[in-house]
């Protein structure tokens, strides 16, 4: 599938999705495009991160999240790869397959940022479709 349809696949979809949502997902599928899979996942955090720039999109590299564990605040305790417009938690992957401990992990850098969107992006397969996971907390 060429990226202008896989780009118009993910605007069928992108009724399930917030435009900013859509947008992050448009620049993962410009960024596999020009990449493929194979790379190592901060390649494609850092080539996700310079597209977000391009279109202008705010966003933060490894934000800090911190931990309240029995009422002492653990500073800076986990960093999420794209913080997008302070709403939209971005892990990004690139591994043979998402596991279960993926899913974990952006659950709770949801929870701990109070964002209530994840995006979790496998890089690592023949189309981003097929690598993409969005969450709602």
């Amino acid at each position: 599938m060429k990226k202008h349809e896989e780009q118009k696949s993910m605007k069928a979809l992108g009724r399930r999705f917030s435009p900013l949502s859509h947008d992050v997902i448009g620049c993962a599928i410009e960024v596999h495009s020009a990449l493929g899979p194979g790379l190592l996942e901060r390649t494609y955090r850092d080539c996700l991160a310079q597209e977000l720039s391009v279109r202008r999109i705010p966003f933060e590299v490894e934000h800090p999240v911190a931990v309240r564990y029995k009422g002492v605040l653990i500073e800076c305790a986990y960093r999420i790869d794209l913080f997008v417009n302070r709403e939209i938690v971005v892990e990004t992957k690139s591994v043979s397959a998402l596991e279960w401990i993926h899913e974990a992990q952006i659950l709770t850098y949801m929870k701990l940022s109070g964002a209530r969107t994840g995006l979790l992006i496998n890089f690592n397969v023949h189309r981003v479709k097929h690598g993409l996971r969005s969450y709602i907390y």
